[in-house]
C-alpha cells in the first residue's frame, strides 16, 4: 500500500493546513496539498494526502472516507500514479506547410 492518498470532495475554501489538520488525527502527515487552478489560483475540489506510512494511509481513509468535513462529503483514497500526458496539441511533426503555387 502507498502512502499517498487522494482527497476529493473537499470545500472550495479548503486549504492545505485544514486538510493537513484533518489528516493529522490519523497519523503523521507528511504532506497535505489543495490543488489549484493554475489561472485562477482556485481550488479544484480535490488534493492529496502523504502519510508517514501504509497502515497510517490505511487508517485514515477508513475513518475519513465518506465523512463531512466543511459541509461536503469526502473521498478518500489510494492515489494513482499521475497519467503521462502527451504535449500540447499532439504530435506536430512530419507535414510542415507547403507553398501553394
Amino acid at each position: 500500500m502507498t502512502n499517498k492518498l487522494y482527497v476529493g470532495g473537499l470545500s472550495y475554501a479548503t486549504t492545505d493546513k485544514q486538510l493537513e489538520e484533518l489528516f493529522a488525527a490519523h497519523g503523521t502527515v507528511e504532506s497535505a496539498r489543495v490543488i489549484t487552478d493554475k489561472f485562477t489560483g482556485r481550488s479544484k475540489g480535490f488534493g492529496f494526502v502523504e502519510m508517514g506510512s501504509g497502515a497510517e494511509a490505511q487508517k485514515a481513509i477508513q475513518a475519513l472516507n465518506g465523512t463531512e468535513f466543511d459541509g461536503r462529503s469526502l473521498t478518500v483514497n489510494e492515489a494513482r500514479p499521475q497519467e503521462k500526458r502527451s504535449g500540447f496539441g499532439g504530435d506536430r511533426r512530419g507535414g510542415g506547410r507547403r507553398d501553394r503555387w
